[in-house]
């Protein structure tokens, strides 16, 4: 029941019997003004920030159910990257494909 004048900065509401005036000064109206929009934005980035966890969560969820069906190809032989390295890493690589 409240109504704003934004001209004059004033608010009007019904009281006990008389009308209750609350006015303030373009400076107060600024800074309320200011913290309504950083609050505001604080909001959005929060809900999207929700909505980029989830679509990252499922993303892991997608690429750890893929990972485990890898599955060798017919075709391929393990070389040594390193012969001297006592760790023995291995590179698979094909050996159907052509000299080109």
């Amino acid at each position: 029941m409240a109504i704003p004048n934004y001209t004059y900065l004033k608010l009007k509401m019904p009281g006990l019997g008389r009308v209750n005036t609350i006015d303030t000064s373009f400076q107060c109206a600024y800074e309320c003004k200011v913290e309504c929009c950083d609050h505001a934005t604080a909001i959005i980035a929060s809900k999207e920030l929700t909505t980029i966890r989830k679509e990252v969560t499922d993303e892991v969820a997608y690429l750890e159910r893929s990972a485990g069906s890898f599955k060798l190809v017919e075709g391929t032989k393990e070389v040594l990257i390193d012969p001297s390295s006592p760790k023995g890493k291995v590179v698979r690589i094909g050996t159907t494909l052509s000299s080109k």
